[in-house]
């Protein structure tokens, strides 16, 4: 089973930028999709991104299509998540997320069965 630990998380204003990074251990990762979540204050822990395993295909929630790009790096097993024009509405704990092997990318939680601790991104207006 995929280990993974999320970084890259702080403080930012808005319209700025941050890249969160996902470093995952165990010899799947490679050949698992993966994806990224966020659960703000209150809410419900919500779909951002996903990506398959190759990296060929990548899903994104309207919330933030257009102004967030996930991609992988098989050698490094590592993912991440570019975030630009940056909201005050992105500020929450984000989560990355190991799905099934040979997967394409997926926003149902149900879906990914080993999750990280999180890394907050606050946004500030």
């Amino acid at each position: 089973q995929v280990q993974v630990v999320e970084s890259g998380g702080g403080l930012v204003q808005a319209g700025g930028s941050l890249r969160l990074s996902c470093a995952a251990s165990g010899r799947t990762f490679s050949t698992s999709a993966m994806g990224w979540f966020r659960q703000a204050p209150g809410k419900e822990r919500e779909f951002i991104a996903a990506i398959s395993w190759t990296g060929g295909s990548t899903k994104y929630s309207d919330s933030v299509n257009g102004r967030f790009a996930i991609s992988r790096d098989n050698a490094k097993n590592t993912m991440y998540l570019l975030m630009n024009r940056l909201k005050p509405e992105d500020t929450a704990v984000y989560y990355c997320a190991a799905g099934k092997p040979f997967g394409g990318p997926d926003y149902q939680k149900s879906q990914y069965n080993s999750w990280g601790q999180g890394t907050q991104v606050t946004v500030t207006s």
